[in-house]
């Protein structure tokens, strides 16, 4: 059975929890834009939410395989993430996540 599973693709997710410094989520959400904006090959979407009234937020961005997650992370992309960096109050929380299931609305 291990050979079967070798063979399937699974579509990851990126996901980062994190608070910025007061009054610093728009431009972090304008800089997130910008770097979301350099992803090609393998992309599939990518959700910024934010906590009301706070400066607290999750991204999550989901891509085709780990690999092509990867291949993205251009050197535009990592100065992009430089000049955000400092835009945080703490380090924020990052990990991958394996898509096991989708659930998509009906088609009408």
């Amino acid at each position: 059975m291990s050979d079967f599973q070798d063979f399937l693709v699974h579509k990851c997710a990126h996901v980062a929890i994190g608070e910025f410094k007061t009054g610093k989520f728009e431009e972090a959400q304008q800089l997130y834009q910008e770097a979301v904006s350099t992803y090609a090959d393998g992309f599939q979407g990518a959700y910024l939410l934010r906590e009301k009234d706070t400066d607290r937020g999750i991204s999550i961005i989901f891509w085709e395989n780990e690999e092509l997650m990867q291949a993205n992370e251009s050197e535009v992309y990592k100065s992009i993430l430089k000049k955000m960096a400092p835009l945080f109050s703490a380090v924020p929380v990052v990990n991958s996540y394996e898509l096991v299931s989708e659930i998509l609305p009906p088609k009408l």
